[in-house]
C-alpha cells in the first residue's frame, strides 16, 4: 500500500514539473517577443535603443532555447545593419573622423561575429571614406607623415584601393623620396595594367618620367653626372621623351661618352616635331659629340643647325673655334 501511494505521488510531481517548465518557457518566450517588438518599434526613431532591444532578444532567446530560435535568428539578421546605420549616420553628420572609424570598426566586428558579409562590407566602405577624409585633411595641412599612415590604414582594409596608392605616390613626390615614390608608382601601374586602363597608365607613367627626369636634370646641373645617369635611367622606365633624351646626351657628352651622346641627340631629334629653335638644342649636343669623335665637318653642319634661340651664341662660337666655313 505504501509503495503504491509513493508511486502516485511521484507521478503527480513529475506531471507538475512538466507543466511548470512549460509555463516558465512560455513566459520567457513572451519576454523575447516583447523585447523584439521594442526593437522593431525603435528602429526608425532610436537606433541605439533598437540595438539594445535586439541584443536583449538574443540573450533571452538563448535562455529559452529552440522555442525562441526564430526570434533569435531575426535579431541576428538585423543587428549588424543597425550598427552600420549608426556608423553611417556619424559619417553623414561629419562627426570627428576618429569617432566614425571607431563606430565602423565596431559595426565590422559585430557583422563578423554574426557572419553577416553585407554588414562587414558596408562597414568597410565607411572606414574607407573616413580614412580618405583623414588623409585628405592631413595632406591639406602638409602633414605628410600622418597622411601616409591614414592611407596605409585604408590599404589594410582594401589593398587594391587605387586612389590611395596614387595619393601615396603624390606624397612621396612632395617629400622627394625617390625610392618610395618609385615603389609606389610601380605598384599603381602594375594594378592599372591588370585592368587595361590606358588613360590612367599614361598619366601615371608621365608623372613618374617627369619626376625622375627633373631629378636627373638637377643632378646634371650640380655636375653629379653618375647620379644624373642613374636618375635619367629610372625615368626611361616609364617611356620615351625628347627632353629626357636631351639630358642623356648632355650628361654623356660631359662624361666624354660621345657615342652615347650622339645616339641620344639623334633620338631627341627623331621625336622633336617643332621648328628650328626647338630642334637647336639637339643639334648642339649632336655637334658636341661629333667634335669629341673628331668629326669636325659633320660638327660644323650640326652647329649651323643649332644657330637658333638660346643656342645661337654658343653655336656661333663653336663654329668659329672649328673654323667652319
Amino acid at each position: 500500500m505504501y509503495m503504491k501511494q509513493m508511486r502516485k505521488i511521484m507521478m503527480i510531481l513529475a506531471v507538475t514539473a512538466v507543466i511548470a517548465t512549460g509555463l516558465n518557457a512560455q513566459v520567457v518566450r513572451n519576454d523575447v517577443i516583447k523585447a523584439y517588438n521594442e526593437g522593431a518599434g525603435a528602429m526608425q526613431t532610436d537606433i541605439p535603443a533598437a540595438i539594445k532591444a535586439f541584443e536583449n532578444v538574443i540573450v533571452l532567446a538563448d535562455q529559452v532555447g529552440t522555442d525562441a530560435a526564430d526570434l533569435r535568428e531575426k535579431a541576428v539578421k538585423v543587428i549588424p545593419s543597425l550598427y552600420v546605420k549608426v556608423a553611417n549616420a556619424a559619417l553623414t553628420e561629419k562627426k570627428p573622423v576618429a569617432e566614425v572609424i571607431k563606430l565602423a570598426r565596431t559595426a565590422s566586428a559585430v557583422a563578423e561575429k554574426f557572419g553577416n558579409t553585407t554588414g562587414k562590407d558596408n562597414a568597410g566602405k565607411i572606414m574607407l571614406q573616413a580614412y580618405n577624409s583623414m588623409a585628405a585633411d592631413y595632406f591639406s595641412k602638409n602633414d605628410f607623415d600622418n597622411a601616409l599612415l591614414a592611407f596605409d590604414s585604408l590599404l589594410t582594409i582594401k589593398p587594391d584601393y587605387m586612389s590611395a596608392i596614387y595619393n601615396k605616390a603624390l606624397i612621396y613626390i612632395k617629400k622627394d623620396d625617390a625610392g618610395s615614390f618609385e615603389k609606389t608608382i610601380d605598384l599603381y601601374l602594375e594594378n592599372l595594367k591588370k585592368g587595361n586602363d590606358e588613360e590612367k597608365i599614361k598619366k601615371a607613367s608621365t608623372m613618374a618620367l617627369e619626376y625622375f627626369r627633373a631629378a636627373g636634370s638637377k643632378a646634371n646641373a650640380a655636375e653629379k653626372l653618375d647620379d644624373a645617369i642613374a636618375l635619367l635611367s629610372r625615368a626611361a622606365k616609364y617611356g620615351d621623351d625628347k627632353d629626357l633624351f636631351y639630358y642623356f646626351a648632355d650628361v654623356y657628352n660631359k662624361q666624354k661618352n660621345f657615342d652615347s651622346g650622339a645616339e641620344y641627340a639623334q633620338k631627341g631629334l627623331s621625336l622633336e616635331t617643332g621648328d628650328a629653335i626647338a630642334r637647336a638644342k639637339f643639334y648642339y649636343q649632336l655637334a658636341v659629340a661629333q667634335v669629341g669623335k673628331g668629326q669636325n665637318a659633320e660638327a660644323c653642319e650640326s652647329f649651323k643647325n643649332a644657330l637658333y634661340g638660346d643656342f645661337a651664341e654658343a653655336a656661333k662660337a663653336q663654329r668659329t673655334n672649328l673654323k667652319c666655313e
